[in-house]
């Protein structure tokens, strides 16, 4: 195995991303071009590299191991835990200067993309290498930094992430936990439960969030020997039963002063910018989880036979053969478009400066949205791979001795992990709404437009020229469709708007899908710009049938929400008005996914090459 470390000080900066800073959600509004996205296909020799060394670190060193982390022996996970950290695989965010190699974001997600092989380890590693020590490089003091960092990168410590709580889950201000300062000023007393923690029963170092004086929700750096400081029992778990999940105990817990994190009453700038890299991560895992899974269906598929031929064979298998992995290459596209800005964003932040930090945070804040919207679709993208997978399987999917049945029950997770999906969707329209409100983004002159054009008359078309011309016009109606539906809304409700969480919901969807579009569209309009069109048949397959699929829930939900703030003349007005923008001529998507399938099944495996 090749380790990270081998000299290439280089390598921090290899990302070759977009030039051009993009606004978070700017996509509803603006169309972008080719060489403004970052796709895989743009991933230098060292992220391949990269992605090697966490490939064969996974196969040869996790899966084997696979069965003892199953059955809770974190020795085991832990001693990974110290190859990952030799290798270089945990430190890649860790600054250089506290023993990281300071790499960029995309790296990052090629990482997770690969750990993915096996959930139990990969929550594991994910928890200690993100949300574990993310919030002291982004937060910590210098001697924080110092002391903790180096040790962390190493997997020498473990790190964990104390944010949940048994009555406030998604309500995370809500919470109950209290720190008080000593009298001599020299601790503070910790005291409250925090629940669902990863790695608790065996992290050294927790990121733990309390309310100073019963008010201030604020983070403190808890070891776990600690006075004060205790564990409960494992939580036996429907998945990702190679992971520790925990209670942990605060009873007159005794945090020194200088252990605190950040600012008093500012723990949620640190809770929610950790949670958006969090959720950028999860979407790259579940990438390789579903990669993986898809890998599994076709080899079954490729050897069981029924009436007398293999299941491969057989339409509605191949139909979701290449459903399924159609997602993925939009999935694919989805995660690394949006880290790729995260990149050139985080690019422009000088380092040196003295609010290096702060502008870091605002750099990955920008995209609040984006990192929700992967958090979303991805996770829900692997609980249908895994489902299908499972299916395909028939019988023997449901028995532990073949690999469905783990996957399926490790996959449930992903829509609970880093704030439900209820609540992303949430985050979604409402960042949207607020920044509209705030002027960041021209969202409400873009309705009103809309709305104006809409009610002047039937002529809406756009003449779009090159490849994909006809999906990048789709595009343009799904983005129609969203902001006349959200402009509906608005119109009726107001501020009042918030309230309304089926309308807020519905309107994420749309805009979810449409992200995911556009990235799908691009990735292929860039493949047949660089490669030619006879190399991007199969992602031009592929962005075909995930559009037809996309533009019904597009419609769907924009007619939910009509339906919901209209009635008789207008909502037929309205009625009419989606009809237009929806309507479109429809791809023959049994031919493509026949295309899709069979080379699939002709490779073993997802890949577009």
């Amino acid at each position: 195995m090749h380790s990270l470390r081998l000299g290439d000080q280089d390598m921090a900066t290899t990302t070759a991303v977009p030039k051009t800073r993009i606004s978070g959600g700017s996509f509803l509004l603006e169309t972008r071009r080719t060489d403004e996205v970052f796709t895989p296909e743009d991933f230098t020799e060292q992220h391949h590299l990269i992605g090697q060394t966490a490939e064969e670190f996974t196969v040869n060193e996790i899966l084997p191991n696979a069965e003892k982390i199953e059955h809770k022996d974190f020795s085991v996970s832990r001693d990974l835990l110290k190859k990952a950290g030799g290798l270089g695989l945990s430190g890649v965010e860790i600054p250089e200067a506290y023993g990281g190699l300071e790499m960029d974001k995309v790296t990052a997600a090629v990482i997770a993309d690969h750990i993915a092989k096996y959930a139990g380890f990969a929550t594991t590693w994910g928890a200690h290498s993100g949300i574990g020590l993310l919030p002291i490089v982004y937060f910590g003091t210098e001697e924080q930094k110092k002391k903790y960092l180096p040790r962390l990168a190493t997997g020498e410590i473990v790190g964990a992430y104390a944010l949940s709580e048994a009555s406030s889950g998604s309500d995370a201000m809500n919470c109950r936990a209290r720190a008080q300062l000593s009298p001599d000023g020299r601790h503070y007393i910790l005291n409250g439960e925090k629940m669902w923690i990863t790695n608790a029963g065996f992290a050294d170092l927790f990121t733990v969030f309390a309310k100073v004086d019963g008010e201030k929700f604020t983070a403190f750096l808890v070891e776990r020997d600690f006075p004060g400081f205790s564990v409960g029992a494992e939580e036996h778990k429907l998945g990702i039963r190679g992971s520790s999940t925990c209670p942990i105990i605060l009873n007159d817990c005794k945090v020194p002063a200088e252990n605190l994190l950040g600012e008093i009453g500012k723990g949620a700038t640190i809770a929610f910018n950790i949670l958006n890299i969090g959720r950028f991560k999860l979407g790259a895992m579940c990438i390789g989880g579903g990669r993986v899974s898809l890998e599994h269906a076709i080899a079954y598929a490729k050897q069981r036979k029924a009436f007398n031929k293999v299941i491969a064979d057989f339409g509605l298998v191949r139909e979701k053969i290449a459903n399924m992995a159609t997602l993925i290459y939009v999935g694919e596209s989805l995660v690394y478009r949006t880290v790729g800005m995260m990149d050139e964003a985080l690019s422009e932040v000088d380092k040196s400066g003295a609010d290096a930090m702060r502008e870091t945070r605002k750099a990955i804040e920008e995209y609040a949205v984006e990192c929700s919207i992967i958090k979303v679709w991805a996770s829900e993208m692997v609980g249908y791979v895994v489902d299908e997978t499972l299916q395909i399987y028939g019988g023997y999917g449901f028995v532990e001795e073949y690999p469905a049945e783990r996957a399926y029950r490790d996959a449930r997770i992903n829509r609970i992990f880093e704030g439900t999906n209820e609540i992303n969707r949430l985050i979604i329209t409402g960042f949207l709404l607020k920044r509209a409100m705030s002027g960041q983004l021209p969202l409400m002159p873009a309705i009103k437009k809309l709305m104006d054009e809409v009610l002047s008359g039937p002529s809406m078309s756009e003449d779009i020229e090159g490849p994909l011309a006809e999906e990048s016009k789709l595009v343009g109606q799904a983005k129609k469709l969203g902001l006349f539906a959200a402009g509906s809304a608005t119109q009726k409700y107001m501020q009042a708007i918030q309230d309304q969480q089926e309308i807020m919901g519905a309107i994420a969807d749309m805009t979810i899908e449409t992200y995911a579009m556009e990235s799908a569209v691009l990735r292929a309009q860039k493949i047949a710009e660089t490669k030619g069109e006879a190399a991007a048949a199969l992602p031009i397959a592929m962005t075909r049938v995930y559009l037809t699929q996309a533009m019904e829930k597009v419609e769907s939900a924009a007619r939910k929400v009509i339906a919901a703030v209209a009635d008789g003349d207008m909502l037929r007005t309205q009625l009419a008005i989606l009809r237009r923008l929806a309507k479109y001529e429809a791809f023959n998507t049994i031919e493509l996914r026949q295309e899709i399938a069979q080379k699939m099944i002709e490779r073993g495996k997802y890949t577009l090459a």
